[in-house]
């Protein structure tokens, strides 16, 4: 036997190097079967049941769309979103919902799908019969947000969108009543040219395409491209920024100069049309009249 294996070594390395592989491949597949994207399939099986009209206490707030009930499991409110982390309206948003919610008891009301992917129960909640969801629509922090499945409470909370919109309430549509993603408010600047008409926050620029207005917000990213164009980031870093001002090449001599460094983290006014492009507000700037620097 010996000699054999001695003789052959290369062989037997071979088949053992191909043992090993062929095993591997064994577990990943069967990790595959029961992981990767069935991980949350097999962790949302351990999670109970949840009758509809439950009654539950809120023991946490993650944020102004998601809460967490007793027991430790997720709830993410139906028909509704609010702010990310690092957005401008995140904080405000999350604080107002632990104002109405929290160590509470809520009812929560199912609609057609029970959980979502990250197994979070999917729920309206309504607290002496109030619809929470609709409360912060109405003031402002939240926007309507449904699946086509979802038609409860559909009619009230678009409605309600739109009144918040057309009576700019609250962080959404407020404009400069929000604060910006590094929680300044802007209130105490002063402004010599820029101060008439519509004045709102560079992250609701968004909202506002082919119309005229002026935009407040900091310049957290601005940069010179290849193509000699300047380019003024809002809020955050480039992709995503709120919001962008350009300036092309050929109306660079009647700014100051380098103005990618001039107005790089200063809070300043932008006035001009919201136009759309890559999916993002901008405003091109075509004279130094148009842009203005918080004093």
């Amino acid at each position: 036997m010996k000699p054999f294996l001695q003789k052959n070594k290369i062989v037997v390395v071979i088949i053992l190097g191909a043992l090993i592989v062929a095993f591997a491949v064994y577990l990943a597949l069967s990790g595959n079967l029961i992981g990767g994207e069935g991980e949350n399939n097999v962790s949302c099986l351990d999670i109970p049941s949840l009758p509809d009209n439950s009654i539950k206490m809120v023991t946490k707030v993650i944020d102004g769309d998601t809460i967490i009930i007793e027991g430790g499991q997720s709830v993410r409110i139906i028909g509704i979103d609010t702010d990310e982390r690092g957005y401008p309206c995140y904080d405000v948003a999350k604080n107002r919902l632990e104002e109405l919610v929290l160590n509470k008891e809520v009812r929560l009301e199912k609609s057609v799908e029970d959980l979502d992917q990250y197994c979070r129960y999917l729920r309206y909640i309504l607290l002496d019969n109030k619809n929470i969801g609709l409360q912060m629509v109405s003031e402002g922090l939240a926007v309507a947000r449904f699946y086509p499945e979802n038609v409860k409470y559909r009619s009230e909370i678009e409605l309600a969108e739109q009144e918040a919109k057309d009576k700019e309430i609250g962080c959404k549509w407020g404009g400069i009543g929000a604060t910006t993603e590094d929680n300044t408010n802007t209130a105490n600047l002063s402004w010599d040219k820029l101060t008439t008409g519509k004045i709102v926050g560079s992250c609701q620029a968004g909202n506002y395409y082919n119309q005229e207005i002026t935009i407040e917000g900091k310049i957290v990213d601005a940069y010179n491209s290849k193509t000699n164009t300047v380019f003024l980031n809002f809020d955050k870093p480039y992709p995503n920024s709120c919001f962008t001002a350009v300036i092309f090449s050929s109306d660079q001599y009647k700014f100051v100069s380098s103005p990618e460094d001039y107005y790089s983290g200063k809070t300043v006014r932008i006035k001009g049309e919201v136009i759309e492009y890559q999916g993002k507000p901008e405003i091109i700037l075509n004279n130094p009249e148009q842009i203005e620097v918080g004093k």
